[in-house]
């Protein structure tokens, strides 16, 4: 047996047939397409490759509350109708739309990052990676930008058994609100997102969002403007990371790399390149 790799690589290929309803700007078919990528540049032999174990009712309220975990896991396209009141509820509607398979997409997409917080912690792993991953703006109560449940804070809960401080660190586009709200009041785990501010979803994330009681001064926020290029982005990026890194001192990193902030992406407004990001 070959000694163990440094990588753990958590896919499903189910992930890739759902599909949230025709015209959605969300595409989980593009997580098989990544998968796909990194297999044909043959990177698939540089990490251990794992089937992530669905995420279950327990591991899911670790979070959010049980009333929402049970709609999710209760609602589908043919009883809706019936749920009038609760799609109200739990704000799910156009952007976050009741599809085929909703419960099984949102249980291997929190699965494959509880894997990847586990066999970090247990298994001795130094990195683990989700594409299915970065559901940041999940709520406790409810959905929010296209996002149901959050794999980014449930991952950061199960570091949070082994480790004293996680930090989360969001380079997407759009403001880590979920995330930053699920730890507002903790200074376990730090949150430090990078993203476009002003008239822009989620419209939170000001540069004086710092957080409150004990978490005050545990959410950092990095607020761009429109045409932000890779050489701003990496001098911000590395100057507060640098100073994140030297004065909290994590025990593990949760990083949320969403791909809307690359030049071209038609729901995004920065110019960062591949290398731009990939320098973060």
């Amino acid at each position: 047996m070959g000694a163990k790799k440094k990588i753990a690589y958590f896919y499903d290929e189910e992930v890739g047939n759902f599909h949230y309803g025709l015209g959605h700007p969300m595409k989980p078919h593009r997580v098989r397409m990544t998968h796909d990528l990194v297999s044909q540049y043959g990177l698939l032999e540089k990490v251990d490759v794992m089937v992530p174990t669905p995420g279950t009712v327990e591991s899911l309220t670790r979070f959010h509350s049980n009333d929402y975990v049970d709609f999710l896991r209760s609602v589908n396209t043919d009883n809706m109708h019936d749920y009038s009141d609760h799609l109200a509820r739990f704000n799910v509607g156009e952007d976050c739309p009741v599809f085929d398979g909703l419960w099984e997409f949102c249980q291997l997409s929190a699965g494959g990052s509880l894997g990847g917080a586990q066999s970090v912690n247990e298994l001795g792993y130094q990195y683990a990676i989700n594409w299915a991953g970065g559901l940041h703006h999940g709520k406790k109560h409810e959905a929010s930008g296209f996002c149901y449940v959050n794999d980014c804070v449930l991952g950061a809960l199960e570091f949070l058994k082994y480790q004293h401080r996680v930090c989360y660190v969001d380079i997407d586009i759009h403001h880590g609100d979920g995330v930053e709200e699920a730890f507002y009041t903790s200074p376990r785990c730090m949150c430090v997102s990078f993203h476009k501010y002003g008239d822009y979803f989620p419209g939170t994330g000001a540069l004086n969002d710092v957080g409150v009681e004990e978490g005050l001064g545990y959410s950092v926020n990095v607020p761009l403007k429109d045409g932000v290029d890779d050489a701003t982005f990496i001098d911000l990026f590395t100057k507060v990371m640098t100073l994140v890194m030297e004065n909290y001192r994590p025990g593990a990193i949760v990083l949320q790399c969403g791909a809307d902030s690359l030049s071209g992406d038609r729901l995004g407004c920065f110019n960062l390149s591949l290398k731009g990001q990939w320098a973060c």
